[in-house]
Order: structure tokens, then sequence, then C-alpha cells
């Protein structure tokens, strides 16, 4: 074969191969930066100690909260519906294990004696109780205002609550051996009332109330 001939087999050849490894490299693979640049962040992965996200209010609980914010234009309802059902929470919590300290802060003294009175009752029968929740209580703000120089607010609080009541030794729940707890069920509806002092250093409510609701 001749040389001429020869070299112009192999410059089609390399022609062909410099072709195809064009077609290979000269495309994007992949994302290219300014894609990057214009693709929208994801919002980070909330962790746990993320506060929880304040879901946006209905016109009823704007309404509700009207009458208060004249008042007092630095009432958040968004914040404040939060802040009672964690309240609502260690209150029942706390009542259910008796633990007064946790209570007085949270309570009135009227509401903090009535309390007072049901936890003794439950110590003279040499009861315990533990309770969860088996669904986050919902809070519904039904009212703020001012009353004087008070501000009042009440919630609709609907929970599902696992009580297990520890009966003492020699009790036996009908059914059951005398070592087992009695497990109980309920579904509550209550208004609770909150109070606080306008103008006061001390921002925190107190449980001024509570009164059955309909579900």
């Amino acid at each position: 074969m001749p040389v001429q001939f020869s070299l112009v087999i192999f410059a089609v050849i390399a022609a062909v191969v410099l072709f195809q490894l064009y077609n290979v490299l000269g495309k994007k693979v992949g994302r290219q930066p300014q894609e990057d640049a214009k693709a929208p962040a994801l919002p980070a992965a909330a962790g746990p100690d993320a506060p929880a996200r304040v879901p946006a209010l209905d016109a009823a609980t704007l309404a509700a909260a009207a009458s208060l914010r004249a008042r007092d234009p630095a009432f958040d309802p968004a914040k404040f519906i939060e802040g009672a059902r964690q309240a609502y929470e260690t209150i029942v919590r706390g009542y259910a294990s008796g633990d007064r300290a946790a209570l007085k802060p949270l309570l009135t003294p009227a509401v903090l004696d009535s309390f007072e009175t049901g936890i003794a009752a439950r110590e003279t029968r040499g009861e315990t109780e533990q309770v969860e929740f088996l669904h986050p209580p919902r809070a519904d703000l039904e009212l703020a205002s001012a009353e004087g120089d008070r501000a009042v607010a009440k919630v609709r609080f609907l929970a599902e609550i696992r009580s297990k009541i520890i009966l003492p030794e020699g009790e036996a729940t009908p059914g059951a051996p005398a070592s087992e707890p009695r497990i109980e069920e309920r579904r509550t509806a209550e208004h609770w009332t909150f109070e606080r002092t306008l103008g006061a250093a001390d921002p925190n409510w107190v449980l001024a109330r509570v009164e059955p609701a309909t579900a």
C-alpha cells in the first residue's frame, strides 16, 4: 500500500475518533455550575431542637384576638396558642404525678387549691398516676380580651389521653392480677381560661378556670 494512501486512511480514522470524542466530551454531563446557581435552595431539615412551625391563623382566631390586640398590640395569637398548648400538657402531667412545684407558677391560687384537693384525695387512696398524650392536643383560641387591667384568653383543648393508675398493694383491678396497673383511655374537651396582668413585668399567663366543652 502506498505511503500516501496509508496516511489518508489514518487521517480519516483519526477524524472519526476525534468526532466521537467531541460528541461525548462536548456535551454537558450532570449539573452545571450555572444550573446550581439558578436552582431554588431546599429548606434544611428540621433538627430535634428546631422550633415547631406555627400554623397560619384562620379568620375566627384573628377575630377572637382583635379585642385584646386593641389594648395590647404586642399580643401574638400564634405564639400564645403554642405556649398555651405546652402549658396544657405540663399541667395535665403535673396534676397526674402530683407535682405541686411544677403546678404552682402556672395556676391561680383558686385553681391550685382545687387541684391540690384532687391530688390529696389520690394520695389518700394510695394511688399514683402516669399520663401520656396519644396525639398532640388541639388548641383553639376562642376569646382574647382585656377586662380592666387583666388580659383574659379562653382556649378550647381537645385531647386523647391514656392514664396508667397504679393501685396500692393488695387492691386488685376487677378481672386483672393485683400487680397490674389500671389503664384508662379518654377523650377530653375543655375550656381553659388564662389570665395575666396588663403592663406587668411578668408576661406569663396563669390558668384561672377550667370548664367542660363540647367536642
